[in-house]
């Protein structure tokens, strides 16, 4: 999702994934110091747009627009209209807020060495939330060569991710096979007057949804997708709570 707006854009993403800048697979006799001081959700204040996966979209549709992007329509949460995260407040996430899957994962990530290997627990050693042994703050990622509560906890929950982020992807299929997505892009005048566009994400079409076959309705109904696009066009709502959000932003650097 992009924007245009008179305002300065923040600094580009990095490549690779959202977030991590140097994502190491973690082992034991390597990694036996490392610890996972208390951090931040600094890492995601410079980006509008945060992965969503389906098991989340009842709770995100209720805090943020539940957009799609890119070819393989991956959904996102709108998190701003200009390249900043209207969601975090100093250096928390917004109180009374739902937190992203993806956000609350970091800076923990499962990898895959080769395709179809088995996925490894890795960690964004880039983080400032890693102590890589030069200190004992924090807690410690192996305890007696094994995973500590930490990474035990980590572990399930990136599986936990990892496979509703197959879902995902095999929902996102099914709404592309039956050419469901439209793009769209709004315009928008915040208080102080200044204007943004906002463009380069999708949603789908209420009247192309209307005309899916009888077959496809009742396999959606039973299957959950058409729960699932029911809250994708219900958060289509919180666009005006991301206007009020922006001016409010806009007011206080006024």
């Amino acid at each position: 999702m992009t924007a245009e707006t008179t305002s300065s854009p923040a600094p580009a993403q990095p490549s690779g994934p959202l977030f991590y800048r140097d994502p190491l697979p973690l082992q034991s006799d390597k990694h036996a110091n490392w610890r996972l001081m208390q951090g931040t959700v600094a890492f995601a204040a410079e980006t509008n747009a945060i992965p969503a996966v389906v098991g989340e979209f009842g709770l995100a549709a209720q805090h943020f627009p539940i957009l799609f992007t890119g070819n393989e329509a991956a959904p996102i949460a709108a998190v701003g209209l200009a390249r900043n995260n209207l969601f975090i407040d100093g250096d928390k996430w917004a109180e009374d807020t739902y937190a992203p899957a993806y956000v609350r994962r970091y800076p923990f990530v499962f990898m895959q060495g080769e395709p179809d290997s088995d996925y490894m627990l890795a960690i964004d050693a880039g983080s400032e939330h890693v102590n890589q042994g030069t200190s004992e703050e924090g807690e410690l990622l192996f305890v007696d060569g094994k995973p500590g509560p930490l990474l035990e906890n980590a572990m399930r929950f990136c599986g936990d991710f990892t496979r509703e982020h197959e879902l995902t992807r095999q929902f996102s299929a099914a709404i592309k096979a039956q050419d469901l997505l439209i793009d769209r892009s709004i315009d928008v005048t915040l208080n102080n007057g200044e204007q943004m566009s906002v463009n380069g994400f999708q949603v789908v079409d209420v009247e192309k949804l209307a005309k899916l076959p009888d077959e496809i309705v009742l396999a959606w109904h039973r299957n959950g997708y058409l729960a699932l696009v029911h809250h994708h066009l219900s958060s289509l709502a919180r666009f005006n709570a991301l206007v009020q959000r922006q001016s409010q932003q806009a007011t206080a650097k006024a």
